[in-house]
């Protein structure tokens, strides 16, 4: 309960700022957006990656999302055989199940339970998972061709891209930044979390689910909450990685779906009352199963 109290429940406080007002006022949710994802995410991406020690540990972060990209595919793949579930249920459960929220959800928690330690390799980690569902996450939400064609454009256009490149350039090669526009960086920087924490508030807001299948929800919600983590907990036990990175990695597998995937599937019409309901369910069940393994770990 203490953990709850003192990690969980803010966080939750916040969202329910962004859902109550979006409920009250209906605001125009794309242009809240995209000033969370144009000007305040890219200003935290790039305050991390100028002032981190680049080492060992950020080849360790790519390794393990790209292993568990790869777990969770295949798990669904093997489901989707196995059930004989047709190709749009299948991309709408990878959609739910391999890309969590470890940006509006993960980081605030990480913040929260392990400081402004976990919280540099939390955003190391949240900004290669919105590349990788930038990428992945509009591939198999649009499949073939025209799919992989889409989601290389959607990387590029990703700010926070570019702010991560820029960012590691100027840091590798010891280029100092002028102080005065260094400072505008990080006050826009310190908005970011509590700014996307109530875009997520916002878009949970949003979802209209008519009917859930419980079935279907129930099998990508175990996944999403209990398999993902299980199998990062594996991982770190492999990889070689410092402690402190290795629970926040367990930690940001055990986020939620990413309402991102929402959008995506929407878009793309790739079940989206299916992924919609796993983003929902799977944000609600986050509230016992977050407090439960931050009491473990």
């Amino acid at each position: 309960m203490t953990v709850f109290i003192e990690v969980v429940l803010p966080v939750i406080l916040v969202f329910l700022c962004g859902f109550g007002v979006q409920k009250w006022k209906k605001l125009d949710i794309k242009s809240v957006s995209t000033v969370a994802i144009y000007i305040l995410t890219p200003c935290l991406v790039f305050e991390t990656f100028y002032d981190a020690e680049l080492n060992s540990e950020y080849i360790m972060i790519v390794i393990f999302a790209a292993c568990l990209l790869a777990i969770m595919i295949l798990i669904n793949k093997i489901t989707t055989f196995a059930k004989g579930y047709s190709q749009s249920v299948e991309s709408g459960m990878i959609l739910s199940t391999a890309f969590m929220n470890s940006g509006n959800y993960g980081a605030p928690i990480i913040l929260f339970a392990f400081g402004e330690e976990g919280f540099t390799y939390s955003v190391s980690f949240l900004v290669l998972q919105a590349i990788i569902m930038n990428f992945f996450g509009v591939y198999y939400a649009a499949r073939g061709q025209s799919g992989m064609k889409i989601a290389a454009q959607s990387v590029m256009k990703m700010p926070a891209t570019y702010a991560a490149i820029i960012a590691l350039a100027l840091n590798l090669l010891h280029i100092p930044m002028p102080e005065n526009i260094f400072s505008a960086v990080s006050l826009i920087a310190d908005a970011a979390i509590p700014g996307v924490m109530i875009v997520l508030g916002m878009q949970l807001a949003n979802i209209s689910v008519k009917s859930i299948e419980w079935g279907k929800v129930s099998y990508a919600s175990s996944l999403r909450l209990i398999i993902s983590p299980l199998i990062a907990l594996v991982l770190v036990w492999i990889l070689p990685v410092d402690p402190l990175l290795a629970k926040v990695l367990i930690v940001s597998a055990a986020m939620p779906s990413a309402a991102t995937t929402t959008m995506y599937a929407v878009e793309f019409n790739s079940r989206p009352e299916l992924v919609s309901s796993i983003t929902l369910v799977t944000t609600l069940l986050s509230i016992i199963t977050i407090s439960t393994l931050l009491t473990f770990i």
